[in-house]
């Protein structure tokens, strides 16, 4: 009885905690004077941290059924802007379609520590989304204010370095998503001069960073990625660096999906190598081909691809015959590096060609591996497919070991991008001759 009672006071505290938040909310809203309105952001922000989840969903529900436009009053000025389309009557009709949610969460913003609230606010919600659907309005208000807030002209590039706050090291070695850091002895070698590692950091979160890429400086465009993070390797000279080759972007900040950063942070990063560098002459990735392992699985005939000429599909059928002849009937047998071994040149040829394949017909799709439709949305070109590029089990689990080369041609990414998204990938000779 007794912990029941117990149980019962909690679940009111909880309420009642949660109720203040709804009522000082709706006073931040009305609130008219500058200095009120911090002080009671300042004091919404100390209240969201200790919410648990019960909370949370009590909160996100007031934000989504009490703080959505009013549809009477939308309709009535819709019908106003059909009747007569001038610019007041555009005006009102704006103002009346935003959520007043959108207005509490700018104000929010403002306080010292807003920023960091209502990216653990969307952490939350984005968790949500798929068992609550209702909630998609508001992921679509934080969205769009986070797209504006975390804008590319207001983040700040910034160079990570030995020299660089250890708590930030460790930052990146807990974020690197792409290629495991092993330590500080690995996360050393890659910040060595002939490595660059680069981050977005915003002006509200000034220790956290957003995003980064980490840069190998090579003498030419590498074709694997085991000696790029070889921890052991002796670093290059200055005088031979001729090709800065991108080979891992991760992200940091999980309430800011769906927010472009990594395009901006390359194409930032290139411009600054190239000024600090001038003889560096290209830039390119070395990137995973994550889904084609799963494509080549699930596709018992590649030859029906879409868009397929009838020459091209009946070499793609034969291609695909002749992979799966050379690795004894089985495509899981790819995954060991063995069989690799005894691939021969044929088996290495179909292997490519469906590996061109996927790419040219899938990455103009929403079907497409997501790394390609990055890159290539990016307006990056489709440089080289490398055999045995990534043999790690990793490598090999998603892609066979095929990794892929981006070419970011400076003075050409924008009539690359464009070419794709009418959609077209762009594409070199050699990439051209695979398929």
């Amino acid at each position: 009885m007794l912990d029941e009672l117990r149980e019962a006071a909690q679940r009111q505290r909880r309420a009642r905690a949660v109720q203040a938040l709804v009522q000082r909310s709706r006073r931040l809203l009305s609130e008219r004077g500058e200095m009120g309105g911090l002080a009671l952001a300042r004091d919404l922000v100390e209240r969201l941290e200790p919410l648990d989840d019960e909370q949370l969903d009590a909160f996100f529900d007031f934000l989504a059924r009490e703080l959505s436009p009013d549809p009477r009053r939308v309709l009535r000025l819709a019908e106003a802007y059909a009747a007569r389309p001038d610019a007041a009557a555009l005006v009102a009709l704006v103002q009346a379609v935003e959520p007043p949610r959108q207005e509490l969460l700018r104000r929010l913003n403002r306080s010292p520590g807003g920023t960091a609230a209502i990216l653990r606010l969307r952490r939350a919600l984005l968790g949500r989304l798929p068992r609550r659907p209702e909630l998609a309005a508001l992921e679509a208000d934080l969205l769009h204010l986070l797209s504006s807030w975390f804008n590319p002209g207001f983040l700040q590039l910034r160079r990570v370095d030995w020299q660089s706050p250890a708590q930030l090291l460790e930052k990146i070695i807990r974020h690197e998503a792409v290629h495991a850091i092993d330590g500080w002895d690995d996360l050393r070698r890659r910040l060595q001069p002939d490595r660059r590692c680069f981050a977005f950091f915003h002006p509200q979160l000034a220790d956290e960073p957003l995003i980064f890429v980490e840069v190998a400086l090579l003498p030419e465009m590498p074709a694997q990625i085991g000696p790029l993070i070889d921890k052991a390797s002796t670093p290059l000279a200055h005088e031979a660096f001729r090709v800065a080759a991108f080979y891992g972007i991760s992200n940091c900040e999980a309430g800011l999906r769906s927010v472009s950063l990594g395009n901006f942070l390359i194409k930032q990063v290139a411009e600054q190598l190239r000024r600090e560098l001038p003889r560096l002459k290209t830039f390119c990735t070395l990137s995973p081909m994550p889904g084609f392992a799963r494509w080549l699985h699930g596709t018992p005939d590649a030859a029906a691809l879409p868009g397929l000429a009838k020459a091209a599909a009946a070499r793609l059928a034969q291609a695909q015959a002749t992979l799966r002849a050379a690795c004894g009937g089985d495509l899981e047998a790819l995954q060991s590096a063995a069989t690799h071994e005894r691939l021969g040149a044929e088996g290495e040829a179909a292997l490519l060609a469906l590996a061109a394949a996927y790419l040219l017909q899938l990455s103009p799709t929403p079907a497409g591996d997501p790394v390609a439709r990055f890159h290539l949305d990016n307006g990056a070109r489709l440089e080289r497919l490398a055999l045995r590029g990534n043999m790690s089990p990793a490598g090999l689990r998603q892609s066979f070991g095929v990794m892929v080369n981006y070419l970011y041609d400076l003075d050409r990414i924008e009539a690359s991008h464009a070419r794709f998204r009418q959609g077209e990938v762009v594409r070199s000779r050699a990439v051209a001759t695979l398929s």
